[in-house]
């Protein structure tokens, strides 16, 4: 094999361990389809098989609405006035959770995943407006939950909020069905399973003989 072959290789090799597939999750902080999809399938996912293949964007909005007032922003939410809570909670999380220095496994990724997926499976059990925020950073090594519950609790909040409003609209006004998940290989699939078909065609395309063992592999659907 030639050196300018073997360059090609190795790029390729490495381009292979790299990828990640773009997915988006439109969902809502006390939706219970959303917190089943999340701590049923995503986070034991990630966590696990495609821990190395894919990147996602947290959307919490759902089939809420938001409407301005001047400065001020108005949201109506498809749970009640505390998931409007519980969906800031969840904008300032993503905003501001950061990676941590001195524990490289806790990346900012891996950090906002492990938030979500604790708000999700125990946030509906709290009382109104009393989310388990505090007990999810701690318990999640998060530093950062200071900034976000006042951030949460501020025009911040409801500014960030607003973003991920303008971000469902611009992708489906309304949103026909919560929880969503998006891939930008096969645009909406309805399931993990799907997901993981999308993400084996799509590592079968760009790599056919190439990919690392890393690569995820289906052993059952």
């Amino acid at each position: 094999m030639s050196q300018k072959v073997l360059g090609l290789f190795i790029a390729f090799i490495a381009l292979a361990n790299a990828l990640k597939v773009p997915i988006t999750v439109y969902y809502e902080s006390l939706c219970p389809d959303s917190a089943k999809l999340i701590t049923e399938q995503i986070f034991p996912a990630v966590k696990g098989e495609f821990r190395e293949h894919v990147d996602i964007t947290w959307v919490p909005f759902g089939k809420s609405t938001f409407q301005t007032q001047g400065s001020d922003v108005m949201f109506t939410c498809h749970h009640g006035p505390n998931e409007c809570y519980g969906n800031k909670v969840h904008a300032c999380a993503i905003e501001h959770i950061q990676a941590n220095s001195y524990q490289v496994e806790f990346t900012r990724e891996s950090l906002t995943l492990d938030f979500i997926n604790c708000m999700m499976k125990i946030g509906k059990n709290f009382p109104d407006n009393v989310y388990p925020g505090a007990k999810c950073a701690r318990d999640n090594h998060i530093s950062t939950w200071e900034n976000i519950q006042q951030c949460a609790n501020s025009t911040e909040g409801s500014q960030l909020l607003m973003k991920h409003g303008q971000a469902t609209n611009a992708f489906m006004a309304p949103l026909k069905s919560v929880p969503t998940i998006v891939s930008n290989i096969n645009s909406m699939v309805r399931s993990m399973i799907e997901l993981k078909l999308t993400l084996l065609a799509f590592y079968a395309h760009m790599c056919p003989n190439l990919c690392p063992r890393s690569v995820p592999v289906v052993t059952q659907l």
